[in-house]
């Protein structure tokens, strides 16, 4: 019995986050709809998108997710708000799954990393996000994000600018690695990931402090 509710305790740590825990699912239902929502709006209205780029907060919403309502309840916020939000203005572009795993993912990791790390000592939260950064950049916007682009482009035919930068940086055809490089570095991806991790670091010192996160 004793292990059935260590089970329990830890699933609903990975799926909740302590903020919302102790709710009834009503309320548990209403606060990841309230996230679904701000992603929402986020992913119809404030974003900038130059062909397989995108410039926004998305990444950030995507980590303050995990952190605030939990790692599964993030997750299923990012991917629900990715999907609604393509539905109601798709920019003219195909819905491509992998864009929304990404936000999901990363709200996952997110709230992993935040609740189940624990560092006592001076700065640990500091490092905490840092990990959050980096799992994020490393799992969501390299593995999924521009894996999934990579080979949608692969058979769709890669642009004469992606193949004319990696032709001038590696002398051969668009290898993964290139593309990469093409997205974070040409596209300027790399830009926007740092300005939405100088966020993260500013916006989360703040809300630890607030009584609702502390409750």
């Amino acid at each position: 019995m004793q292990k059935n509710n260590s089970g329990k305790k830890l699933w609903e740590k990975f799926v909740f986050s302590p903020i919302i825990q102790g709710k009834t699912t009503t309320k548990k239902i209403a606060y990841i709809a309230v996230i679904t929502a701000v992603l929402i709006v986020c992913n119809t209205l404030l974003e900038i998108k130059f062909s397989d780029v995108q410039f926004s907060i998305t990444l950030l919403l995507s980590m303050l997710s995990g952190i605030l309502i939990g790692g599964g309840s993030g997750f299923c916020a990012c991917v629900i708000g990715d999907a609604i939000g393509f539905i109601i203005n798709s920019w003219g572009y195909t819905y491509m799954p992998w864009v929304g795993l990404t936000s999901g993912v990363t709200a996952l990791l997110s709230g992993v990393i935040f609740y189940f790390i624990n560092f006592k000592f001076k700065g640990g939260l500091a490092v905490k996000l840092l990990l959050i950064c980096i799992s994020s950049f490393i799992f969501g916007t390299v593995l999924i994000n521009s894996t999934g682009f990579y080979f949608y482009n692969y058979k769709m035919g890669f642009s004469t600018a992606v193949i004319n930068y990696v032709k001038e940086l590696f002398g051969g055809d668009v290898s993964f690695l290139g593309y990469v490089l093409y997205r974070l570095i040409f596209k300027g991806q790399i830009f926007n990931c740092i300005v939405n991790y100088a966020l993260l670091f500013i916006i989360v010192p703040i809300v630890v402090r607030l009584p609702f996160f502390k409750d």
